[in-house]
């Protein structure tokens, strides 16, 4: 049997939000920021948790209340937060989300973790869409750092290109709409709409 190695969670927060035109991490579901229930979310379900952050984002108000991993590489996206994640614990795994995943529910995340591939490189959710793996919700092994540090070499840096590249166990979402994530103002009241115990 593969070794068992702890599980950290690492929410994905430091993306600029140009789409939303405000920051995704402040908008509010049942009057809490919706990065600060991500947090609490994953927390309970892993052995210690981070939110990931650019080193401009370190002082904000509501991100310095949380535990911080600061992306070393610039303009990078999400690739940067998971390496920064894996370069300072790199013998974890980790259960990575993004912070705009607000049905994103309990269930969900245990089936994952319940699921994890060890001895493999990443466990995800196909997409319903195209059945590519959601690499936005999933379990990285350390053994997916060199195929995220051939995103960045060769300049596409995308977490969907690098799972191509790596041992996966893909499991099926049983609910879809737990893996929408909003990047727009649309989306955000989209989500309000499926599930209207997230209005303010």
């Amino acid at each position: 049997m593969a070794h068992v190695r702890p599980l950290y969670g690492l929410v994905l927060s430091g993306g600029q939000s140009r789409r939303m035109q405000q920051d995704k991490a402040y908008l509010g579901y049942q009057g809490q920021p919706q990065l600060q229930r991500a947090y609490a979310l994953l927390q309970s379900r892993v052995d210690r948790c981070f939110i990931s952050v650019r080193e401009a984002q370190t002082d904000d108000a509501l991100r310095s209340t949380l535990p911080q991993i600061v992306d070393q590489l610039a303009d990078c996206g999400p690739v940067a937060g998971i390496l920064a994640a894996m370069h300072a614990y790199p013998d974890v795994g980790w259960l990575v989300i993004a912070c705009d995943l607000p049905l994103l529910d309990a269930p969900t995340l245990q089936r994952l973790i319940t699921s994890r591939f060890h001895e493999g490189g990443a466990t995800a959710y196909a997409s319903v869409v195209d059945a590519r793996p959601e690499p936005l919700c999933a379990i990285w092994e350390p053994s997916c750092r060199t195929a995220l540090h051939a995103c960045i070499d060769h300049g596409g840096a995308s977490l969907r290109h690098a799972m191509a590249h790596l041992q996966l166990r893909l499991l099926d979402v049983k609910d879809p709409t737990v893996l929408i994530n909003t990047n727009t103002p649309a989306d955000a009241s989209y989500v309000r709409t499926i599930n209207p115990a997230l209005r303010e």
